[in-house]
């Protein structure tokens, strides 16, 4: 059975002897049928006639217990034809002895029929979507715009007085925090908010987004030696360096670029929770310092302190 002719992958020897063992494996099992149809005939005593059929039907299940056996084992001399894809030179991967291991062709196979799948899909889609007209008539134009609510500005250059407008209305807003904004490149804005007597912040902005903060303590030189506000050097004081990179990870936090001015205002509410920067205790653990340091995190959406370790 070895010496069969071989297709890539099929014992094609085994192949046909397992089509042999099929068909024997059926008439054995209509033989087991026929038994039980015809039941106990032609015997004269009804102690002759149970005898023969006992003996009849055994027969027949021992004879499908052997085809069936038979034909389980040509089945694992048959080996697994490899599927037929136009995969080119990937085919290969079928005769990796160790597939269990590297199912390699098998994922391949399956990403293919996946990808066809999709493209069939999305070729349906298509040409639903063309059948729509897109066009719309100038009336129908002028009743959306009008049931439409007045957006924002969304673009990078705002005027800037919508942007002090903004960080008027902002610092109204909070009482023990004071926001000085001053423009000494140009158009774009930097803020210096003195929050309380805890800690200054330093907001560099480019028309109404947040590029940078700086979070240095209230008694620390916030300006160079030419008068401008430092919006390089760092705070001398540790707890003011996380501080600023909690400030930084909020940036990131609070981000919907359809409303500026609704980011600015949620990330200064964020801030104003510093005013208790060294009187909260700590939410998880109960203690207000922890190496050395006071609770410098602040969640974004309860602004409960946490220390930096037990906020995970």
């Amino acid at each position: 059975m070895a010496d069969g002719v071989l297709s890539p992958g099929v014992n094609l020897e085994a192949f046909s002897q397992a089509i042999a063992a099929i068909q024997a494996l059926r008439s054995s099992v209509t033989r087991v049928f026929d038994c039980l149809k015809d039941g106990m005939r032609n015997k004269e005593t009804l102690e002759g006639r149970e005898k023969g059929f006992v003996a009849a039907f055994q027969e027949s299940l021992h004879s499908v217990s052997r085809d069936l056996g038979e034909l389980e084992r040509l089945s694992n001399l048959v080996g697994k034809p490899s599927e037929n894809h136009p995969l080119h030179n990937s085919g290969l991967l079928s005769l990796d002895p160790v597939q269990d291991k590297t199912p390699l062709y098998s994922q391949l196979l399956q990403a293919y029929k996946w990808s066809n799948k999709l493209q069939y899909h999305a070729g349906l889609a298509s040409g639903l979507l063309n059948q729509q007209s897109l066009k719309r008539s100038a009336n129908q134009m002028g009743v959306s715009a009008k049931r439409r609510p007045k957006a924002q500005p969304t673009t990078l250059v705002l005027p800037p007085q919508y942007v002090d407008d903004v960080i008027s209305r902002i610092d109204r807003m909070f009482p023990e925090m004071s926001i000085q904004l001053s423009r000494p490149n140009g158009t774009s804005a930097m803020l210096l908010v003195t929050l309380g007597k805890v800690l200054k912040v330093i907001v560099v902005m480019r028309s109404l987004f947040i590029d940078r903060t700086i979070v240095k303590g209230y008694s620390e030189n916030v300006y160079t030696e030419d008068g401008k506000l430092d919006i390089w050097s760092k705070s001398n004081y540790q707890v003011f360096q996380k501080v600023t990179d909690h400030a930084t990870t909020a940036l990131l936090h609070y981000q919907l670029p359809q409303m500026p001015d609704v980011v600015v205002r949620s990330f200064m509410t964020w801030l104003r929770s510093y005013i208790k920067l060294f009187q909260a205790p700590c939410q998880r653990c109960g203690k207000f310092l922890q190496e050395g340091l006071p609770p410098t995190w602040r969640d974004f959406r309860t602004l409960e302190a946490f220390h930096d370790t037990c906020r995970q």
